[in-house]
């Protein structure tokens, strides 16, 4: 036992602890000239990378510092996820078109005959579960492949790159992007300093930073947005060759967004848009569809680009590798529960199959560790598989035991193997028996905490994607930069990322420069590559990327797809009292039969009465509805349903709203009044169709809906709204 502490020491004691608990205090606060530890005051010498064998080897175990780093982040959120806590998920099924064995021996990509449940779960990745489904941000795209031989999680997102090389950065790049801890604002947003801050001393992130600047980040709908697996993985045939592959998710309803004003104001109206849907869209029977796509590239070939394929913050071109399209995923079944399936729904990049296997993509080989240790805190313990959505089809047969909430009833007294009181069972399966074996990638390397001079062009591919854009989407690139830039207080980051975007192009950082009012600077101090090692060399630690000119790559540009039609859009009809019935019905037909949905838009809701005095239910009125959450507006003719509509201040700002939002009008006969009386002027707009109401302009409006948005409108001199 201690000794008794005698009275007469006691408050020398106590003024010795105070005063220590007063430094330990002190020693945590941020300081200016703080050297970087560990949670138990080891000074860290490097910060940006992985313990690796070699500069492209796999990152190591020992690798205590980044262990303590990312279990730490890993626990920081209890129960939501830490990223990716806004969710939406949906059940559907998998079926590959040909035999693919030629490229993996994995069964579900072996049998066109076979039909693989899936789960797939749908997020955005900075805000919190109670956040807008419209925040401007990447989004999460998981998907559980319920396989024979196990389960396969593809885990991915709406962007095939990422803002970081290195899994030891993704705690500092989701603290910077979260809300500020101070005062924890802004929520679900990175229009603030930190992250900015962060991204501006982070040249390897102005790759991503264009793909999130861009219309991707702010998708129509999850049915309408492609999926990337981001890393390069592997896939190892029958016969056992091993081949680089990327994974895409193509839409069959092709790829489409909303404009940034319009998301503000449908983060207002209807805060859970994409999750609504999503929900509607599958319980109406219109079930979403993805074709599987693969880009594969060959191993003697690895070294064929001017990137690396280990690197994360690049993507391969289309044009040089082009995606084969190898199997369909339709979702059909929304969850019977939310908190049981789409909130306890555990992805891991590390579950794979035998046929499907990684490489040494550092950012990759962290995820490998995180996933796991997340899911022990944000699901109770290590028996997160017995979970219902998370239970694998295919048997599970080991000796792993007890646990919190552990479900399974093992019988028998043997845990352990080998053994013999139990003949040996669980036996470990040969590759003949379908037994996972890793590809024999040959390794060799010093112990490094560095990165491969491969992965030091940050600027090329940042250029190429912006060069690829069409001239509405450069111009929607360079809005939300100087919306998001334009929120930092700080001017000195400001100005850094001005630099950077003068790396990528010059006429992009001047029209982002002239958005906030600065000149583009020449130099910049602190230099981009901020962090300084204890020698001082910058240079060694992560070198000024080169730019170089990359050739063009029109998959990269949205507005350059196939128009897929009109399937599931959602159409504003308006009308009122003394609307023309036929108008009405041709319209809703023409409408209806193109795989379109309509809501009637009225003053009121209940019945509305046409000219004949037959009746419609008006769906929504102006006051619980807007145009922003609609793709198209339909006017229905009738000289009085238009005098009406006229004295409808609401209905003349929703169609100027959907005007302002480039999409498509519709208004024949005398409905073409109420857009002149809200100062629309056609001017040969491809996107107002206007005609008499027995002249079958239907199919004009039709064609005009599914462009999507008629982005030339943009230019207009004046735009009423």
């Amino acid at each position: 036992m201690p000794p008794r502490k005698d009275s007469s020491t006691s408050s020398a004691e106590d003024a010795v602890a105070a005063t220590k608990t007063e430094d330990l205090a002190t020693h945590t606060e941020s300081s200016t000239d703080a050297l970087l530890t560990t949670n138990h005051g080891v000074r860290i010498n490097d910060d940006q990378n992985t313990l690796k064998a070699g500069t492209r080897g796999p990152s190591l175990l020992e690798d205590f510092h980044f262990r303590e780093k990312m279990t730490h982040f890993d626990h920081e959120r209890i129960p939501e996820r830490v990223v990716h806590a806004r969710g939406a998920g949906a059940h559907g099924v998998f079926r590959v078109y040909e035999p693919m064995g030629a490229l993996s021996k994995a069964a579900f990509l072996r049998d066109p005959a076979k039909e693989t449940p899936v789960f797939v779960r749908f997020s955005t990745v900075v805000g919190s579960r109670g956040s807008t489904d419209l925040a401007r941000d990447a989004r999460g795209f998981a998907v559980k492949f319920y396989t024979d031989e196990g389960n396969f999680d593809l885990v991915g997102n709406n962007m095939p790159v990422f803002f970081i090389q290195d899994a030891i950065k993704f705690p500092d790049l989701v603290h910077a992007i979260k809300p500020e801890p101070h005062r924890e604002i802004p929520q679900a947003a990175a229009a603030h300093d930190t992250f900015w801050d962060f991204i501006s001393v982070t040249p390897e992130s102005m790759h991503m930073i264009m793909w999130v600047m861009s219309d991707r980040a702010i998708p129509r709908s999850y049915r309408m947005m492609e999926g990337f697996g981001v890393h390069t993985f592997r896939m190892v045939a029958t016969d056992g060759t091993s081949r680089f592959v990327k994974f895409h998710w193509k839409p069959l309803l092709g790829v489409h967004s909303v404009l940034w004003n319009e998301a503000q104001k449908i983060s207002g109206f209807d805060p859970d848009f994409h999750r609504r849907d999503l929900w509607d869209a599958i319980d109406q029977g219109h079930f979403p569809e993805w074709e599987l796509g693969v880009q594969v590239v060959e191993e003697q070939d690895e070294f064929a680009f001017d990137f690396d394929l280990l690197d994360p913050t690049k993507l391969i071109p289309e044009e040089l590798v082009p995606v084969q399209r190898i199997g369909r995923m339709t979702l059909n079944r929304n969850p019977d529960n939310f908190f049981a399936e789409t909130e306890q729904v555990a992805f891991h990049i590390g579950h794979v199959v035998p046929g499907i296997d990684f490489t040494d993509d550092p950012l990759l080989q962290g995820r490998l560790f995180s996933y796991t240790d997340t899911q022990l805190l944000r699901l109770g313990g290590p028996n997160f598989h017995e979970i219902p959505i998370n239970r694998p089809l295919a048997p599970v047969h080991n000796n792993q035991r007890d646990g919190l909430m552990r479900q399974t009833i093992n019988q028998g007294k043997v845990a352990y193997g080998p053994n013999t009181m139990a003949g040996g069972c669980p036996f470990q399966a040969g590759i003949a028996a379908g037994g996972f074996t890793s590809v024999p990638v040959p390794t060799t390397g010093v112990k490094v905490r560095e990165r491969s001079p491969s992965f030091f062009d940050h600027f090329t591919q940042a250029r190429m994607f912006f060069l690829s854009q069409t001239a509405p989407e450069q111009l929607h690139i360079i809005k939300a930069l100087c919306f998001e830039v334009g929120k930092v207080e700080i001017l000195a980051i400001r100005e850094r990322i001005l630099f950077a975007l003068a790396q990528i192009d010059g006429t992009l950082a001047h029209a982002v420069a002239k958005g906030l009012g600065m000149p583009v600077p020449e130099t910049i101090h602190p230099p981009l590559n901020q962090q300084v090692p204890a020698d001082g060399d910058v240079e060694a630690h992560q070198p000024t990327a080169v730019n170089r000119d990359a050739a063009l790559s029109p998959a990269l540009s949205m507005l350059t797809a196939p128009i897929e039609g009109v399937a599931t859009r959602q159409i504003a009809v308006l009308l009122t009292e003394g609307f023309d019935r036929a108008n009405f019905d041709a319209a809703r037909a023409a409408i209806i039969g193109a795989g379109a949905t309509i809501k009637t838009v009225a003053p009121h809701l209940g019945e509305v009465t046409d000219a004949a005095g037959g009746t419609v239910l008006a769906d929504c009125s102006f006051l619980t509805t807007a145009s922003v959450l609609y793709d198209a507006v339909f006017v229905v003719d009738g000289a009085a349903s238009v005098d009406g509509l006229g004295k409808e201040p609401d209905a003349l700002h929703f169609v100027r709203e959907a005007f302002k939002h480039c999409k498509a009008i519709g208004a024949m006969g005398e409905a073409e009044r109420l857009l002149t009386q809200a100062g629309i002027t056609p001017n040969g707009d491809p996107g107002v169709v206007l005609g008499q109401s027995t002249s079958g302009n239907h199919e004009a409006f039709l064609a005009a809906v599914a462009v999507h948005r008629h982005w030339a409108r943009e230019a207009a001199d004046v735009m009423p709204a």
